[in-house]
Formats: C-alpha cells, sequence, structure tokens
C-alpha cells in the first residue's frame, strides 16, 4: 500500500498544526523577524516531526507498539510543564526568568514536544502496509516540509499580530502550549 499525495500532504498539515500553533506564540512574543530565532526553530520542527515518525515506524517495525503507547502522555507533560511556565513567569512579571525562544535548549523541547503525537502516527503506518522505508520516505519528507512551512506561516502570523496588538504572549503562548498537550493527551 502507498499513500496517495493528496494522503500524504493533509497528513503533514495534520501533523504540522502544533507546530503551526507554537510559532504563533513565538511570533507573538519575538514581535520582529529574528532570523536568529525563526531559522532553527521553523528547520527543527520540521526536522522533529519527520524524524518521529520515522522512529515510531522503527519502534513498532523491530519492537512492537507498545514502545509508543505513552508517547502522548509523554508529550502532554513536556508542553504542559512548559505552558504552565510560561503562565507563572508571566504573573511574576520576572523578564530574566520568561519563556525564551531565543535559547536553543527552549526551541529543542519545543521541537520534541510538539512532535511526539507523529510517532504514533509512524506507528500507524505499519497498519497501513508501508513496512519498507521506501514506502515511508515521502510521507516522511511531505510532513517535514509542511511542518516547516507552517511554522514560517505561524512566526509570521504571530509577529504580524504583535506588532499590530498588545498581546500577553507569554500568557497565550502558555495556554497555547497547555491546550496542545491535552489534544495531544485525548
Amino acid at each position: 500500500m502507498t499513500l496517495s499525495i493528496v494522503e500524504q500532504i493533509l497528513l503533514g498539515l495534520a501533523l504540522a498544526m502544533d507546530c503551526f500553533s507554537v510559532s504563533i506564540a513565538t511570533g507573538l512574543l519575538i514581535r520582529k523577524f529574528e532570523w536568529k530565532v525563526l531559522t532553527p526553530m521553523c528547520v527543527l520542527f520540521g526536522l522533529f516531526q519527520a524524524l518521529m515518525p520515522t522512529i515510531g515506524w522503527i519502534c513498532t517495525i523491530y519492537f512492537g507498539p507498545t514502545l509508543t503507547q505513552y508517547g502522548h502522555i509523554i508529550a502532554f507533560l513536556l508542553l504542559a510543564f512548559i505552558g504552565t511556565k510560561m503562565i507563572i513567569d508571566y504573573f511574576k512579571g520576572d523578564e530574566a526568568k520568561q519563556f525564551d525562544p531565543h535559547k536553543i535548549s527552549v526551541i529543542l523541547l519545543l521541537s520534541i514536544a510538539t512532535s511526539i503525537d507523529a510517532l504514533a502516527v509512524g506507528a500507524s503506518f505499519t497498519c497501513m502496509g508501508l513496512n519498507t522505508f521506501d514506502s515511508i520516505a515521502s510521507p516522511i519528507v511531505i510532513i517535514g516540509i509542511m511542518s516547516t512551512l507552517m511554522s514560517v506561516v505561524g512566526a509570521t502570523l504571530g509577529i504580524v499580530l504583535g506588532k499590530k496588538f498588545r498581546f500577553p504572549a507569554e500568557l497565550i503562548g502558555g495556554i497555547i502550549l497547555i491546550g496542545i498537550g491535552i489534544k495531544i493527551l485525548i
């Protein structure tokens, strides 16, 4: 079995929505085009969105579905932790401790957290009869490209909105991350 190009694009878009939402929150927070922040964020979001289904597929092929059954809980905990920290920092008003998308460690943590649900997608590839790497290569590439592009669009939207309106970006970003975590958990 193979996935049609339309199915691959729709799958890529579905997985990219978490990246899109987090990118909006980041854009709201930084309020300007900072390529030192946006480039690694968008590239890492796309890379991790492509990497996780590959890992999920490998785990299912070689180790069975047991290894991927807790992915949604891990994603929820990571996103809830980051989101809660952002909300607490917002109310504390401590600028030095606030969520900082300039730190590569923050971007890496968000990349992992937003892509863990893609692990389950990779595990489902074997259920669809995609049992060779050649059969998953195209969907993986499209997932990565769509996630990168949607991250760019989300960050741009967040920056534009952040310039026009004064949002409590860190508070909104924290709520968004917790919401994504709850969606993944459910």
